[in-house]
Parts: C-alpha cells; sequence; structure tokens
C-alpha cells in the first residue's frame, strides 16, 4: 500500500512537472535531466516509471483520452435535453478539475498528434469514420457535425485559455444550444 502510494505520488510530480516545463518550451527542448530537477527525484526513478519525456506525455494523454472515450459513450446514450446537459456538464467540469494539464495539451505547446486523435475519437464514437460517414442520432449532416465538433472543441481551448469566465454549467449549455439550436 505503501508502495503504491509512493508510485502515484512520483507519477503526478512528473506529470506535473512535465506539463510546467511544456508552458515554458516544447517538449523537444525539455531534458530528463530538467524534469527530474524540476519533479526533486532522480533520473534512476524517472526512468523506473518511464522511458522518456514523451512516453510520460502519451501517458498522460491516453489517461485523458480514455476519460474522454467514456465520457463520449455516455452522451450518445443520452435522449433528452437535460440529461445530455448533465453529462456535457461532467465533461467541463472534468476540463476545470484537470486545466492545468489541458490547458498546455490543447495549447500551441501541446502535442499536434494528441489534438488530431481527439478529434478522430470524437467522430469514432460519434459514428463517423474518415471513410464513411453514419447517420448519428443528433439528425444532422456530416458537414453540421464536423462544424459542431471543431467549434465546440475550439469553444472549450478559448475557455480553457482565459480562465473559465463561465462555469462548467454553464459552457455546457452554450455548447448544447449551439449544437442543437432547434431543439
Amino acid at each position: 500500500m505503501k508502495e503504491n502510494r509512493k508510485t502515484r505520488y512520483t507519477r503526478m510530480v512528473l506529470q506535473d512537472s512535465l506539463i510546467e516545463l511544456m508552458k515554458e518550451k516544447r517538449i523537444s527542448k525539455i531534458t530528463i535531466k530538467e524534469l527530474c530537477d524540476k519533479a526533486d527525484i532522480n533520473r534512476s526513478t524517472f526512468y523506473a516509471h518511464y522511458t522518456d519525456q514523451y512516453d510520460l506525455l502519451r501517458k498522460i494523454e491516453d489517461d485523458v483520452l480514455l476519460w474522454l472515450k467514456e465520457a463520449i459513450i455516455t452522451v450518445m446514450e443520452k435522449t433528452d435535453k437535460s440529461g445530455t446537459i448533465e453529462v456535457l456538464e461532467k465533461i467541463c467540469q472534468y476540463l476545470v478539475e484537470n486545466s492545468r494539464h489541458l490547458q498546455v495539451l490543447m495549447s500551441e505547446q501541446g502535442d499536434i498528434d494528441f489534438q488530431k486523435e481527439l478529434f478522430t475519437l470524437i467522430y469514432q464514437q460519434c459514428g463517423m469514420s474518415s471513410s464513411t460517414f453514419m447517420k448519428n442520432g443528433f439528425g444532422m449532416s456530416e458537414d453540421s457535425f464536423i462544424f459542431v465538433v471543431n467549434g465546440s472543441v475550439g469553444l472549450i481551448r478559448h475557455w480553457l485559455k482565459n480562465g473559465f469566465t463561465k462555469s462548467a454549467k454553464e459552457m455546457a449549455e452554450v455548447i448544447y444550444d449551439m449544437a442543437f439550436p432547434v431543439r
């Protein structure tokens, strides 16, 4: 039990340190030495958990994508406005609670491949792939759907960057109203 707590703490400190350094510079410019110095751990401890800074970043991104995949599945199961807004609010609350990491991941300093994976995940979970578009439960065209997804992600990126000028509930309602203006 003590080992697990120590491992969780080490991973958390390394993740937080990487994100802090990524606020200042691109990951390609971050060395393991400076990452370990910032986290106040030795290099052997780092290498016991990760192969390099890219592996650490990938683990952070994978956690976000896994959580988001589960959230999208939940959204897709909702058929009514209040249920959909409730799930969107939980997504927005997750963004607030994890804002330190997400602000960097979704910024210019973040990994562009992660941002592409984010869009791909949303499209696939909602029944759209690069080769086919299946009518989704939202009753909109492919073009409308792409516009809504890109607009929503852009709005969330702006919300993250500007310090949450709206509450999670207000943001969920804005996204819903823009995605489904006539419902």
